[in-house]
């Protein structure tokens, strides 16, 4: 359930543009399954940290039902810059 995708250098240059934090998010159902998503998000000004973990856990969970009523096992949420 996990996805992964390699870049090289020269196809990361044209890649669309992206959000100013990274994140990942790994939730469980004890016993019947676990998902990990993953991506880049630009929050709006006046958000906080937990609006915005709210915001991504709707997210995931309305691409995979089935995690409505798994735990969190693992948030990530940093500036996308090196």
């Amino acid at each position: 359930m996990t996805s992964q995708t390699s870049t090289t250098a020269s196809s990361a240059a044209s890649a669309a543009p992206q959000g100013t934090h990274m994140w990942v998010l790994t939730l469980e159902v004890p016993g019947r399954g676990m998902t990990t998503s993953h991506g880049t998000v630009t929050p709006p000004a006046d958000a906080t940290r937990h609006d915005t973990f709210r915001t991504l856990l709707d997210y995931v969970v309305s691409q995979n039902p089935r995690m409505s009523s798994a735990n969190c096992v693992f948030f990530s949420f940093e500036p996308n810059q090196l």
